[in-house]
């Protein structure tokens, strides 16, 4: 078995920074997944909540694929503004 997910991430240049945080990826499929465990879209905040509840900064990092639609990655970023939690976009470098 392996370890990683793979995903094709949308490419952008910049620096990226490295912190503490819970890794969110959404496949073409649009199977979701928190740090390589699969996750059903109805536990998905609840498991972000529980992950996330002690961080004094917590980060979700969000890895999409780049066919999927921008109304699943709009999700993750609700989940996230709801409970103040910082999200940032994963893409590929130029």
């Amino acid at each position: 078995t392996t370890n990683a997910i793979d995903i094709v991430l949308p490419k952008a240049s910049g620096k990226t920074e490295n912190k503490k945080s819970v890794s969110v990826s959404i496949k073409k499929d649009l199977s979701y997944y928190i740090d390589q465990k699969r996750v059903g879209e109805s536990v998905l905040e609840n498991q972000l909540i529980t992950m996330l509840s002690e961080e004094t900064k917590p980060t979700i990092v969000l890895r999409a694929e780049k066919s999927v639609p921008i109304d699943n990655v709009v999700k993750v970023m609700d989940i996230a503004n709801r409970n103040k939690f910082k999200v940032i976009l994963a893409v590929k470098p130029q």
